[in-house]
């Protein structure tokens, strides 16, 4: 019960935090779900929303057009797709004002129903600058113009607005590519939390269901079976929200390592004793024993995320390695799993990348970028050789006393 409250508390802590207005609706477009920011977006107070059709906030003069959407989108198979780009779309609020907005579609399938996320922005204020370029552009010709008779003073001129634009192509440059990359990660994160939290959530639903049904003395056993799949899913959720969490703290730099020393063969055999259940398919193959001064929290976070992967990924025998080679140890866990293709090996690293064959196993895609980033405040690298069909290779290199 402490790790399904830690779960619950951890999500509801994401979705209501997040700087943008999410509105979560069921098959009949009505709000089911909505965050702080969206609340206070449209005015309402919080839980407000709920209950409410969607078409409460579309404005009166295009309510007719827009069940005609809607109605589109419940008939026929929805895809997930920015809206408004180069239209001037209008929201309402709940005091009747407009206000200009963006907003990108998601769905997801919960107990056999469609449901539909909303992710909704205010450009307000986008829209404002962009009528100030436009005045701006405006003025620049007009004192070209009236610049005529003054041949050299209008050249400076001239080039001084040239010089300008050209920083603001830079720098309008620079925002596309940072915008087109927050949107790529946008998509990666809704299709995976879509999946990812999908089927757990739906195991916790149909075991709670189930256990209602189990009133008996002697239904005991099969109500501690639903528990366990309850206890199961819950873990993965946990498990999931952490790794979010500790890539927002990576990204934030909040992460601080803390060096200690410890028996290395120790280290390793602990860590080998939470996969208890596949003793028979990992092989330890370690030479002789030293002291290492490293962040044992970290870098047992590092191992167990590659031998996790490499089990996932595998039905056959996983070899972990450890070399000590002067002031570094080298660890290599090697799988004869499904492997990496060409194309996919440049993105492994990536936030949310998951590879073409792997998209029927389960998993965040943030497993390999966490192991990255572990492994540079420790202050060493990652490599990795991979076949595709014939296995992967993960040899982690990293000093064996960290400065402290």
């Amino acid at each position: 019960m402490p790790n399904q409250i830690q779960a619950g508390f951890e999500f509801e802590a994401i979705f209501q935090e997040a700087a943008i207005g999410i509105l979560v609706t069921n098959s009949q477009f009505e709000i089911i779900l909505s965050n702080k920011f969206a609340d206070k977006l449209f005015g309402f107070e919080t839980a407000e929303l709920l209950g409410e059709n969607i078409s409460l906030l579309i404005p009166n003069h295009l309510k007719d057009r827009h069940h005609g959407h809607l109605a589109n989108l419940g008939h026929e198979k929805p895809i997930s797709r920015p809206m408004g780009i180069g239209l001037d779309l209008k929201a309402k609020r709940k005091d009747g004002s407009l206000f200009p907005i963006e907003i990108s579609l998601s769905h997801f399938k919960a107990s056999d129903s469609m449901h539909y996320i909303a992710f909704v922005s205010d450009v307000t204020l986008k829209r404002k600058v962009e009528m100030e370029l436009i005045l701006k552009n405006q003025q620049i010709n007009q004192l070209n113009e009236t610049l005529e008779q003054e041949v050299e003073a209008r050249t400076q001129a001239l080039q001084n607005t040239l010089n300008k634009l050209e920083v603001n192509a830079k720098e309008l440059e620079i925002s596309l590519e940072k915008e087109k990359v927050l949107g790529d990660l946008k998509t990666r994160f809704v299709s995976m939390a879509s999946h990812e939290f999908r089927t757990p959530l739906t195991s916790i639903l149909g075991s709670a269901t189930l256990i209602e049904k189990y009133t008996k003395e002697e239904d005991q056993p099969k109500r501690e079976q639903h528990i366990n799949r309850i206890k199961s899913s819950v873990s993965h959720l946990t498990e999931i929200l952490e790794e979010f969490l500790s890539v927002g703290k990576l990204e934030d730099g909040k992460l601080e390592i803390h060096p200690t020393e410890f028996i290395f063969s120790d280290f390793i055999n602990d860590i080998l004793s939470d996969f208890s259940t596949y003793k028979r398919i990992i092989r330890l193959d370690i030479g002789e024993d030293f002291t290492c001064c490293q962040d044992p929290s970290i870098l047992r976070k590092v191992v167990f995320n590659g031998l996790s992967n490499a089990l996932k990924f595998s039905q056959k025998e996983v070899v972990l390695q450890v070399k000590r080679k002067e002031s570094f140890v080298e660890l290599c866990i090697i799988d004869q799993g499904i492997g990496i293709g060409e194309e996919d090996k440049k993105h492994l690293f990536e936030r949310f990348f998951r590879g073409g064959n792997a998209t029927v196993i389960q998993g965040t895609g943030l497993g390999l970028h966490l192991v990255d980033r572990y492994m540079r405040l420790l202050g060493g690298n990652v490599e990795i050789r991979s076949e595709l069909n014939k296995g992967t290779e993960l040899c982690l290199q990293l000093p064996i006393n960290k400065n402290l």
